[in-house]
């Protein structure tokens, strides 16, 4: 059974990950503090950035801005879209 957190994003308590999503003090607060709902919304946001914008994870520059862009996502901020993304319409399901 998940975990639950108070996720920043929604500002409710929800389902937290079983894991950090990656090594080090940065994953713990995140498992700590982002439900695995937020969380799984992030990496599909992050995939459209790095087709959208082409970016590389070989580009140091690339990778600062996709963290800074998760954080942003992550607390409710204003965050970089990706253009021409339209979000699927749930009465079209």
């Amino acid at each position: 059974m998940p975990l639950k957190v108070f996720c920043r994003k929604y500002q409710k308590e929800m389902d937290g990950m079983l894991t950090p999503p990656f090594p080090g003090p940065k994953g713990l607060d995140i498992m700590n503090h982002v439900s695995q709902q937020a969380w799984q919304e992030w990496q599909a946001h992050q995939v459209r950035l790095i087709n959208e914008k082409a970016l590389s994870m070989i580009n140091p520059e690339h990778r600062k801005f996709l963290q800074q862009q998760m954080e942003k996502f992550l607390s409710n901020q204003d965050f970089a879209q990706a253009e021409g993304y339209v979000p699927p319409n749930p009465q079209d399901a």
